[in-house]
């Protein structure tokens, strides 16, 4: 365990820090920060190297101690936004902690007490000028919020109601993190817009602040796109934005038919979409497995998928139409062009009209543009999805994780369901390599030109079910392998030749 720990440390490590990087000597800290990290936010990277050349100098201790107390003191405060609130409602407290503060660094007994064991070490000296240095700063940091906060809300107040700005502790604590858990920074503010319309002079409010903008909806991501970097970040949360239409058949652009759609604001929880579709007799194709959370415009944002995606791809596969505030603050909409009404990577030539507006959201800022993209490039030979493909041809907003603008609304086509279906469960033994290529074959063999797609079958979804889930099911079995696929049809017959043909 021993040398496991050590080469651990070496390959995710700086060189030089093996033994100290994830010291924990400054008290308070009940954060995942180490030492390391909090001297360095708080007293630069030079600083901790110097801290580092003296631990090995130590005699009591005693010093060191006393300068970890204070960044201790200044770091709980930084890291836990109710007591920032309640120190900047307080101007007496925060005169008494700053004191304090000073007080240990060089006003007092401990001061002179950390001068005799320095000794006229000059290095010790800098230690201190910089741990002083932190204290003012800690101490404008308060008055420069303050006045921040003034501004923001009498600009953010213009566009907004004045309760859907939120500096508050628990607005910034509950927007610190997604389903990541990772804790970066706290945003400084939190908006909470009620209507579609609010959003691009919000954005605009943002960037005359100078502040980050980080667009939110669900906060189910596993990317961390949603977690502030910066602590001058403005947290946009979309989730009032619920309006959702009816099931409509419309005629898209270039095509010759109509198809169900629905229009979606960003912030529906995409299991309510899904409801909505079905009501109508539809299906709704965007199914991730935290559809009961998620929301539309994270969905479009992450370009989701889920089990349908089988049949009828991603979320960007199923895109009639979307709306979106780009970086500058201006709305965007983008509509698909001769829409296959499919998988996007089978139609030879994908376009969409992209289209730009003014400020006022309806005059068009310059000529549309059109984006001409062949449907192979969307996805990856042997892999399909690519999560690294962030430029995606240069569309706007799909699969950028929210860095090139804000989703506020689209329209969705919807699908229908085979009237008959049949789930058929594989149990594979060995190892997983002899499995893998029974289940391409089963995938090629539902695919476009394949013979279960000519006898009329589909595959509907294609689910692994790992020990984890036979276990949570109390599923009585030695085996280790488990696939779920559920083909669906119209037809009863071709359906049970199919599942009887891969029984055996």
């Amino acid at each position: 365990m021993l040398h496991c720990s050590k080469l651990e440390c070496a390959l995710w490590q700086p060189p030089g820090t093996c033994m100290d990087a994830r010291l924990r000597e400054i008290p308070y800290n009940y954060t995942s920060f180490s030492d390391r990290e909090i001297v360095i936010r708080l007293l630069g990277k030079d600083m901790w190297a110097l801290l580092d050349e003296l631990r090995a100098e130590r005699v009591t201790g005693r010093s060191a101690r006393m300068l970890y107390e204070v960044l201790g003191d200044i770091w709980v405060v930084q890291r836990n936004p109710y007591l920032e609130d309640d120190l900047l409602a307080s101007g007496s407290r925060r005169k008494a902690l700053v004191e304090a503060l000073r007080h240990r660094l060089r006003l007092r007994h401990r001061l002179r007490e950390i001068d005799k064991r320095r000794h006229g070490n000059s290095r010790v000296q800098q230690l201190l000028v910089a741990a002083a240095r932190a204290v003012d700063d800690f101490e404008r940091h308060f008055a420069e919020t303050t006045r921040l906060r003034a501004r923001a809300a009498r600009v953010l107040a213009r566009h907004t109601r004045r309760d859907n700005i939120a500096f508050d502790g628990l607005a910034r604590v509950s927007h610190v993190t997604d389903a990541t858990d990772w804790r970066v920074e706290y945003p400084f503010v939190v908006l909470h817009p009620d209507s579609e319309a609010e959003i691009a002079p919000l954005v605009r409010d943002c960037i005359e602040l100078g502040l980050s903008i980080i667009p939110r909806g669900g906060g189910t991501g596993y990317t961390g796109g949603a977690i502030p970097l910066t602590p001058l970040a403005a947290v946009i949360n979309t989730e009032k934005l619920i309006d959702i239409g009816t099931v409509e058949e419309l005629t898209l652009p270039g095509c010759d038919r109509p198809c169900a759609t629905i229009r979606t604001g960003a912030g529906v929880v995409t299991a309510r979409v899904a409801e909505a579709a079905a009501a109508a007799g539809h299906v709704f194709a965007v199914d991730p497995t935290s559809a009961e959370a998620s929301c539309i415009g994270g969905n479009i944002a992450m370009n989701a998928g889920g089990k349908k995606a089988v049949l009828w791809g991603t979320a960007l596969d199923n895109l009639a139409w979307w709306k979106m505030v780009d970086a500058t603050g201006h709305e965007v909409e983008i509509t698909r062009l001769d829409h296959n009404l499919g998988k996007i990577h089978e139609q030879e030539l994908v376009r969409f009209e992209i289209r730009r507006l003014r400020g006022d959201g309806r005059t068009p800022y310059g000529e549309a543009e059109i984006l001409a993209v062949p449907g192979a490039q969307f996805r990856r030979s042997g892999l399909g999805k690519d999560v690294t493909d962030k430029f995606l041809a240069g569309l706007p907003g799909v699969q950028k994780e929210g860095t090139d603008g804000l989703i506020v609304a689209a329209r969705w086509i919807l699908h229908q369901m085979p009237r008959h279906t049949r789930t058929v469960c594989l149990e594979f033994f060995g190892q997983v390599r002899e499995a893998v290529p029974a289940i391409v074959e089963i995938t090629d063999h539902f695919k476009p030109g394949g013979a279960g797609r000519q006898s009329g079958v589909l595959l509907a979804g294609l689910e692994h079910l790992d020990e984890r889930y036979l276990r949570a099911v109390g599923y009585a079995t030695r085996r280790l392998r488990h696939q779920s696929q559920a083909p669906g049809g119209n037809g009863w017959a071709a359906e049970d030749g199919a599942a009887r043909r891969h029984r055996r």
